[in-house]
């Protein structure tokens, strides 16, 4: 038999074809009485619906006179045909009669795999999908040697015990799968373990490092005092704070006691050193006596004018009067910031008796200006040489009263002592004074 696809090189006469399917016969069959010839198939099938008359001229037909055309199959086998498959790239010809053998080693014939998979592919295809694709197709690991389909292998695949693999831990190591588990849970240089202290987890290469300084690690006292539960992180502390047989200094260490016994102790060194704490602490006491002083007289420095002028305002002058009025020895002396007459220049200071000094006593106000000694004493230009000016400003509202302001302004003498280089610790006045019978504010240039 020969396929209805059958492509023939030429044309080929109608006498080929049957009048029913339109397409070169197969086992063609004639009619005695009339002589038309249709396949067998297609004649069968037309007469299966009743009609009993030939589909060509429309006479009865007789069972019995209907026969196989073996000279025209034979025919037909003999024409030269093309693969049916020439379109997909195929270039066999030969007679018709060969194409079924043909197609059985056809590489375009679509055939059905072999392990009964399922698949229809091409026949050029097979060995392809027989070696990688086919699952059902027998295969052998090549670590265990067990054999497989193909399904079955892929599944095998990363988890056959007799593979070689690397340690999942990047160690190193290589090893058949089976042996991976113990290796990763007590040989592996790179797996985790928890601290037994802090329980954060650590390579097991840098655990013993880690506990050299993990601070839960248990640590014993080192004055041996016994206390349970000491970590690292709570030694200094116990140490310090809490341990009773540490050596601690005294209290008053900073007052200069320098005894250092048991903290168990330190009461009785208490009550046995009082006399001599005390005299410590006065000793303290006086020291930073001495150091306030010092520090004022530096604040006051810092806080002074450097640009030669001071701005000098008496609080609550009426108060103060009052005071100095009611003194029965000596007068009532106050004293100004010291200042600079310039950067790097003379140290200056004034002070003011408000019940007056001298023969202004009990009715003028008496200032005076005081030279100090400086830093820069050494570099500057002695006797004293600058202009002095005094200025008391007046404080009556300007609203009400143009302000009446009163200036005096003097030269120093140079021939006078009080105006040449004073020397530490002997702190003189310029005999210079005033009398005012109201204060608000000084000013000196």
């Amino acid at each position: 038999a020969f396929s209805i696809d059958n492509k023939f090189l030429e044309q080929q006469i109608s006498m080929f074809y049957c009048p029913l399917c339109v397409k070169p016969m197969r086992d063609p069959v004639q009619m005695s009485t009339c002589g038309h010839r249709f396949c067998d198939t297609c004649l069968q099938e037309y007469l299966s619906e009743g009609v009993f008359k030939c589909p060509e001229d429309h006479l009865p037909l007789d069972y019995a006179k209907i026969f196989p055309d073996v000279e025209l199959e034979q025919q037909i086998l003999s024409l030269p045909i093309r693969c049916i498959h020439s379109e997909e790239g195929c270039r066999w010809t030969a007679q018709n009669k060969l194409l079924q053998a043909h197609l059985s080693v056809c590489e375009f014939n679509v055939v059905s795999c072999p392990n009964r998979c399922d698949v229809k592919l091409l026949r050029r295809e097979l060995p392809e999908h027989l070696q990688h694709d086919c699952v059902k197709r027998k295969l052998h690991c090549d670590h265990c040697g067990d054999e497989f389909t193909g399904e079955a292998y892929e599944n095998h695949q990363g988890v056959c015990p007799e593979e070689s693999v690397y340690c999942e831990n990047k160690c190193g190591a290589r090893m058949v799968r089976r042996l991976l588990a113990q290796h990763s849970v007590s040989e592996c240089p790179k797996r985790k373990l928890p601290c037994r202290y802090c329980k954060k987890e650590f390579l097991y290469d840098t655990i013993q490092h880690h506990q050299q300084q993990c601070p839960r690690f248990p640590m014993q006292c080192p004055n041996r005092c016994g206390t349970p539960g000491i970590t690292r992180e709570t030694l200094m502390a116990h140490v310090k704070e809490g341990c009773s047989t540490a050596m601690v200094l005294c209290p008053f260490k900073e007052a200069g006691c320098k005894h250092r016994c048991p903290k168990t102790a330190v009461g009785r060194h208490l009550e046995e050193a009082t006399h001599t704490h005390l005299s410590l602490l006065g000793g303290l006491v006086n020291r930073q006596r001495l150091e306030l002083r010092e520090l004022r007289q530096a604040v006051e420095e810092l806080s002074g004018s450097r640009d030669g002028t001071l701005l000098w305002k008496l609080t609550d002058f009426s108060q103060r009067l009052q005071e100095a009025k009611s003194r029965t020895s000596g007068s009532l002396e106050l004293f100004s910031p010291a200042f600079y007459s310039h950067n790097y220049g003379y140290r200056l200071q004034v002070s003011a008796f408000p019940n007056g000094n001298g023969s202004g006593e009990g009715s003028h106000l008496s200032i005076y200006i005081r030279v100090l000694p400086g830093e820069y004493d050494g570099l500057l230009e002695w006797p004293f040489p600058y202009r002095v000016s005094f200025s008391l400003l007046d404080q009556s509202d300007p609203a009400l009263t143009k302000p009446q302001h009163i200036t005096e302004t003097f030269s120093p003498d140079p021939t006078w002592k009080n105006f040449q280089r004073p020397r530490p610790g002997k702190c003189k006045f310029s005999v210079i004074c005033m009398y005012f019978s109201v204060i608000c504010f000084f000013f000196f240039k």
